[in-house]
Parts: structure tokens; C-alpha cells; sequence
């Protein structure tokens, strides 16, 4: 297969054999259940493409490859089609591992000219040249967790007031407020413990150590892929630090939906006023602010102008309403020493520790302040319980599995908090015996779409990944660039299109749509189902269609939908009537989400709902869910913040364990 993708390259940087020993490198990584999958699928895409796919010329295996996965419209095939971009991970994620795998700069000197990147044009952030009034490309120290706060199984008092599982968003801020009250916490994490100084740009490496299931996990029918970080940190580790609020953000729009009533519509008020006080004091806390023009200089200010030139020629009120402008990040913070640097790899960790993600803020100030400890490496299996108070019961502890895969129990004195993250928190909730959990799971859905430009004097990979956003009330535009390996999975393009369209790196932009699949999921067999509905394919449609025309009025020559095809729009095409035609059902278009919410939704009602207006299990004592699993619709932003607010909303004011 590798040779047939890469026979129309203009030129292969490395041979065949090396991107076939990366691939098999990534997923040696990978490991576990992922791995095995992914090895089952390469096996039915040999037996599909049969008979005797390895036996054919390269030219008969193209044309295979065209008629069977490229332009195919049955589901498997459609599938297995998705497989290019695993081999094309071998291609441009290639990494030259320095002598002895020294760190000093996480490997940017072994591959200062490694052929792959000096094909593509790209430089290492290590090499690139910073004016006097730019941020330097150095490490902030002093905001790490100290590696003695990351305690081994056997030194685990038994002594634990409250075990917080899961140290992202929720579970970190929880962690913090639960141990300034004084309680004892300890923090059980699935993920490793890497700190910044063990972050480096080997995208090959960092995303399989960073993310769940090596940034491939996907749905059941393999319709999206669903990114979520599985590390001490969680998600903030691997994110892009947005900050919007679900209402009265300075960029909603003001058309758009008021969540907080569609909670109280659907049996789950909270209270609006405490919940924005939540959302000051995280602003407070972790000193949030705008991104800085000069970390989006050419890729975010690409989709602020191209919006400006679009929306005067509208006349669609959600679109003359629509609010463009600068994310509000906790990258920083802003205007101070330590902001952020920008080197554009966000989304595989920050080697800097400039981002004040959870490993960097709550997490570290929770122990070095307050005395909490971090279990690392170690799932939870089940929460055990006995009986509480009337016919409710109460959790005594957690059952875990050490990273040797021997089980213990942990107990816990007042409690525990369950913030795993939507997916896990639900599964976790199921195998403790907890009914309903998994259910009406939304997902903001993304799509990313690259424009060719005539020229960037500045390349856009040398900036922050997002900094710009537009709020149009249905959808989102959101600018976004990637570093090469991760690029070529959003480029679409087979064969020697592929490798056209990676020559021009430094010529094109990309931005990509956000749209809220509402209440569309559950869990089954431990996976997530998701359909779309008609209406979200024609959701899909209409913003494709208005980013593709962003693109053009911001001087795009040619633009890549995410589209399983590959094909090419241009300023003179019927832009909706292609959508129309090219995107019939969500396998048509590469589609994924960072934000899965839901799963056990808030509700009043025991019967309708997991847990209370307050975050408490239904029929538990003393048992909390504080992450995005709460959210009881989709909240149509990104969800960091409100994930953070939700967590303080449920342990910041008064003392949820107490009498």
C-alpha cells in the first residue's frame, strides 16, 4: 500500500522501507486494544483489495486503491480508506533519533536537516529566527509538579479523605478546592506523568504517549475520531487553551442559544449568577487573556481579514451578527515574560511550561500548597460502596489496577470525584453500578479545510496552532495550523496530490468548523455511537461552504476540503452545490471532536438523570461528577472552560462533604 501512495511523489525524501518501520514504530508506541484494531484492519483492507493485492504491479494497485477505498461509497471501504493517513503519519512524521536519545533539545539538532521537514519547507522552532520583540523560545521553570507529589501505589496513606479520579479539567480544579478545605486528596490518573521538560516536537512520540489511544480513538463506526489527552494534566496537556464562555462571552454571538435556559427548559437549573462567578474566578486563578496578534500573525489574522471581506458582501443576519476577534487563551500570561512562545505544537504538549494548563496551575498548587498527591498509571476499575443514609449508598473507596496490572482498593474517609472525562466518567459510573450512565453524549464537531495562497512571507506553522475564531451563532470558524505529521492527516489528497499539496506547507492556511451535535450519542459495548441527522449534514454543508468562501475573500487560490476524495475547490465553482454533492453522510468528510460532553447529564429527576443541580450522584451520600459527563446539552463552545467553571461551581462554595 505504501508503495502504491507514494509512486506519484515528485520525490521520496526517505525510501518506502523507512515509512513502513515509522508506521510500525507509531504503533509499537500506541499498544494495547488500538493497536490490535488498527492490525485488524490492515488485514481486511489486504483481503478486500484481493485478490492478490501484494502479488499486483504498483499500477494495478493504484487503480485498486482508487476503486476501492478513494471513491468508494460503501461504509468498510470508506473505513479502510482512512488507513492513508496512518501511512502518511510514517512519511511526515519522520524523526531522526539522536545519539544515545539525548534530550538536551528534545532531538531538534539530529533533525535540523531532516530530509522529510527540509522537503516540506519547515524549520524546527529550536532554528527559527526571533525578532528582539518576540518571545524567546525558552522554558518558564517553577510551575511543574514535583515528581515526589507523584507517589507510587505502595506509598499511598490510608489515611485518603477524598480520591479525585481523573486530573484534567475537572478533576484538577476540584483536587485544589477539596485540598485548600483541608481535606486529604489523592489524584488517580490512567495517564502517565510527563512533565514539560520531557515534552519534545517528536510528534511520533508525544502523541502516543499524550493522548488516548495514540489520538485515534473513534466512535463505532469509525465516523469521527475523538481526541482526548490521557496524562497527568489530561486534555489541557494536549489542548490549545481556549477560553469561551457558553454565555455572555465578548465574541458569542448574540443570536445564539442561551444555555442556561435550555438546562432549566430540561429539568436542570443551575444557578446562572453563581456559575459566572465560577468562570471569574478560574479567569482569575489562571490569568487569562487574549491571544497576542503577533502568536497569530499570519494563519489567525488569515480568518479575521478573510471574515471581514466576506461578511460585508452578506446579507444573512446570523452572519452581520457574527462577533471575529482573538481567542481568550490561559497561554501566559499575555504581555508577560512568560507567554506563550508560540512554536505551534500545542497539541502534542508544551516543552516550555508556558501554558498554564492543569499540570502547571491547579494540579501542582493543590499539592505543594495543600498537601494533595497524584497517583499516576493507575485505572480505576470500580468505585466500591456501603450503605448510606435512607436507601442511598456511600462510596468507602475505589478499586484500581497499578500499571503492573495487580488490583487494590484505595479508601477513601469522605469521598470521591469522578472526573475522567465523558467517556470514561460514564464507564467508570456503569461498572460501579450506577444505571442511565452513557446517554445523550454531545459532541462539537470539527472539520478542518486548508486554503493554497498566493504567497505567506511568514509561514503559518510559525505561530500559536489557534488564536482566531468567529461566532456564527449556528457554527464556528476557528483558525488552526498543525506541525507536519499531524498536518498530512488533515491534508486530504491521495497520491501525488498528497505530495503537491505538503510542497506547498509554507504557502497555505487552514481553519477549521465547529458545529454542536446535540444529545446524539451513547455508549455501547464501551464505545461511543454517534449518527448524525439530516440536519447536521446540512449543517456540515452550509459551514464548509461559508469557510471555503472565507478562504477565497481572504485571496486563497485554491481550497482542500477534509472530503475522503480529495478534491479541489476554486473561486469560480457553484461552492454549494459541490457540498451538496460531495457530502451525502458524515463518512463523506473527515470529521472529529476534542469536546465529547454528556453522558450523565444533570437533571432533577433521579429517573432522567445521574446526578443533582449541584453535581451529586442520584442516590449516592457522598459522590461527585465534576466534569464535562455533567453537561446536560451541548454547550456549542469549546468546552475547557466551562469543564473548569462546572468543577468550581461543584466544589468551590461551601463543603460538599461536610455534615
Amino acid at each position: 500500500m505504501a508503495e502504491a501512495l507514494f509512486d506519484d511523489f515528485e520525490e521520496m525524501a526517505i525510501s518506502v522501507d523507512e515509512v513502513v518501520d515509522n508506521v510500525q514504530n507509531f504503533f509499537a508506541m500506541v499498544g494495547g486494544t488500538k493497536a490490535q484494531e488498527i492490525s485488524w484492519s490492515l488485514r481486511l483492507a489486504e483481503l478486500a483489495m484481493a485478490p492478490l493485492f501484494t502479488e499486483l504491479s504498483v499500477e494495478a494497485r493504484k487503480e485498486r486503491i482508487r476503486n476501492r477505498m478513494r471513491d468508494s461509497s460503501f461504509d468498510a471501504f470508506q473505513d479502510m480508506a482512512k488507513l492513508r493517513s496512518i501511512v502518511y503519519f510514517g512519511y511526515y512524521g519522520h524523526w531522526i533519533d539522536p545519539i544515545g536519545r539525548s534530550n538536551l533539545d528534545g532531538g531538534q539538532t539530529a533533525n535540523k536537516d531532516n530530509p522529510v521537514l527540509k522537503q516540506i519547507g519547515f524549520t524546527l522552532p529550536k532554528f527559527r529566527q526571533r525578532g528582539p520583540a518576540e518571545v524567546p523560545l525558552e522554558r518558564v521553570d517553577g510551575r511543574e509538579i514535583a515528581r515526589e507529589h507523584v507517589v507510587p501505589f505502595a506509598s499511598v496513606s490510608d489515611d485518603i479523605d477524598v480520591i479525585v479520579v481523573g486530573s484534567g479539567s475537572g478533576g484538577a480544579v476540584s483536587a485544589h478546592n477539596l485540598a485548600k478545605r483541608g481535606y486529604k486528596v489523592l489524584v488517580i490518573e490512567a495517564g502517565p506523568f510527563h512533565p514539560s521538560p520531557e515534552i519534545t516536537h517528536e510528534e511520533r512520540r508525544m502523541v502516543p504517549a499524550l493522548f488516548k489511544h495514540g489520538a485515534l480513538q473513534s466512535t463505532r463506526d469509525n465516523d469521527f475520531i475523538v481526541f482526548q489527552g490521557r496524562n497527568v494534566g489530561g486534555s489541557p496537556t494536549i489542548n490549545n487553551g481556549i477560553c469561551l464562555r457558553m454565555k455572555g462571552d465578548r465574541l458569542s454571538h448574540p443570536m445564539a442559544q442561551d444555555v442556561f435556559a435550555k438546562w432549566a427548559s430540561i429539568g436542570a437549573p443551575i444557578d446562572e449568577a453563581r456559575f459566572m462567578q465560577s468562570y471569574d474566578v478560574v479567569h482569575g486563578e489562571l490569568q487569562l487573556g487574549e491571544a497576542e496578534p503577533r502568536s497569530g500573525k499570519t494563519n489567525g489574522t488569515h480568518l479575521t481579514r478573510g471574515w471581514t471581506e466576506f461578511a460585508a458582501q452578506s446579507d444573512d443576519p446570523w452572519f452581520r451578527q457574527a462577533r471575529a476577534g482573538w481567542f481568550t487563551k490561559n497561554f501566559g500570561p499575555p504581555g508577560t515574560p512568560q507567554a506563550c512562545a508560540y512554536c505551534g505544537y500545542c497539541n502534542t504538549g508544551c516543552p516550555y511550561g508556558r501554558k498554564m494548563g492543569m499540570a502547571q496551575t491547579y494540579l501542582p498548587w493543590a499539592c505543594s500548597r495543600h498537601g494533595a498527591r497524584i497517583l499516576a498509571g493507575t485505572k480505576v476499575e470500580k468505585i466500591l460502596w456501603a450503605r448510606g443514609t435512607g436507601q442511598t449508598r456511600r462510596a468507602i473507596g475505589v478499586q484500581v489496577i497499578d500499571p503492573d496490572g495487580a488490583h487494590h482498593v484505595v479508601k477513601a474517609r469522605k469521598g470521591v470525584v469522578v472526573a475522567a472525562g465523558t467517556i470514561a466518567s460514564s464507564l467508570l459510573l456503569e461498572r460501579s453500578g450506577i444505571a442511565g450512565t452513557g446517554r445523550q453524549i454531545s459532541l462539537n464537531v470539527a472539520s478542518p479545510i486548508i486554503a493554497l495562497m498566493p504567497d505567506n512571507a511568514t509561514p503559518a506553522w510559525d505561530e500559536d496552532q489557534m488564536t482566531s475564531v468567529v461566532d456564527c451563532g449556528e457554527f464556528l470558524l476557528e483558525s488552526h495550523f498543525q506541525p507536519p505529521m499531524s498536518m498530512s492527516s488533515m491534508m486530504p489528497g491521495w497520491f501525488g496530490d498528497m505530495d503537491k499539496r505538503m510542497r506547498a506547507y509554507n504557502r497555505v492556511c487552514s481553519a477549521g468548523i465547529l458545529f454542536p451535535a446535540d444529545r446524539r450519542g451513547n455508549l455501547v459495548g464501551g464505545k461511543l455511537d454517534m449518527k448524525l441527522t439530516l440536519d447536521d449534514i446540512h449543517l456540515i454543508r452550509r459551514a464548509s461552504a461559508t469557510l471555503a468562501r472565507v478562504h477565497f475573500a481572504a485571496g486563497a487560490q485554491e481550497v482542500y476540503p477534509a472530503l475522503l476524495k480529495g478534491q479541489t475547490l476554486t473561486p469560480a465553482m457553484d461552492i454549494d452545490a459541490f457540498y451538496r454533492d460531495a457530502v451525502k453522510e458524515a463518512d463523506d468528510i473527515t470529521l472529529s471532536s476534542s469536546h465529547p460532553q454528556g453522558g450523565n447529564p444533570i437533571h432533577e429527576d433521579p429517573n432522567e438523570g445521574v446526578v443533582d443541580p449541584q453535581c451529586r450522584l442520584h442516590g449516592a451520600d457522598n459522590v461527585l461528577v465534576t466534569d464535562a459527563s455533567v453537561f446536560p446539552s451541548c454547550i456549542r463552545v469549546n468546552a475547557q472552560y466551562t469543564t473548569m467553571a462546572m468543577a468550581h461551581y461543584a466544589t468551590g462554595y461551601g463543603d460538599p462533604f461536610g455534615a
